[in-house]
């Protein structure tokens, strides 16, 4: 469904993504995992567009996206849920998820407010409330649901367990199966390897910036000695 080939992404002289190959399959989960400053945020923004790769070419779903507008990516099924979370704080649950709403998109899940407070409860109980009034698992939760209501088919989660609460991680890692089961296809970044593996089928180790292994969950889990090299704190 999406094909990263050959990409090499710079923020002004200083090369940041060296030659990024992978794929994501469609209807699956797929871990980007690395340490802090590996590359993996810039990664998904050079997907969405937000960072123009200058050599290299991002597929999706059979089409050359590179150099296109950011917006114009979102609009053909791309979602994206950035590590800052740039929820509304002054408006409410509601009224963000509004914000977010995209018409049906064939082949696609048509979400709606009932929904995504089916995936999350918490969301429902504080509906009113502004964004701003909301912990700071909660606001991850909105940021996902409002990125829901654009109705995509792909979802990029930027480093979806970072602090927050470890009930909410356990809840994190229980949507995104959700999400899997409704027929999304998702990428996430993370550095926690236990969630990791709670929700992907494959994953891609980057350090630095260059690709160090891609390949099953169960391929990883059976070279531990790469697992300790680049992932080991």
């Amino acid at each position: 469904m999406l094909e990263v080939n050959g990409v090499n992404s710079f923020y002004g002289k200083a090369q940041v993504l060296n030659d990024l190959n992978f794929d994501v399959a469609r209807s699956t989960v797929v871990a980007l995992l690395g340490r802090n400053g590996a590359g993996k945020t810039t990664t998904m923004k050079s997907i969405m567009q937000l960072v123009r790769p200058r050599r290299g070419k991002i597929i999706y779903q059979g089409q050359d996206i590179t150099g296109w507008p950011s917006h114009k990516v979102a609009r053909n099924g791309l979602g994206y849920v950035p590590e800052e979370r740039r929820i509304f704080t002054q408006l409410t649950v509601l009224e963000n998820l509004e914000v977010g709403r995209q018409p049906p998109r064939d082949g696609c899940t048509t979400w709606t407010e009932d929904m995504v407070f089916d995936l999350f409860p918490n969301l429902a109980e504080r509906c009113h409330n502004r964004g701003k009034a909301l912990s700071g698992g909660e606001q991850q939760m909105l940021t996902i649901a409002r990125t829901l209501m654009g109705n995509p088919a792909f979802i990029l989660l930027d480093e979806p367990s970072e602090g927050i609460a470890p009930v909410i991680v356990e809840q994190m890692a229980r949507v995104i199966l959700q999400l899997k089961d409704e027929g999304l296809t998702v990428l996430l970044s993370e550095q926690n390897l236990h969630f990791a593996q709670a929700v992907a089928d494959a994953v891609v180790i980057i350090e630095h910036g260059t690709q160090k292994f891609a390949g099953s969950l169960a391929s990883l889990q059976s070279q531990p000695e790469i697992r300790d090299q680049y992932l080991s704190v």
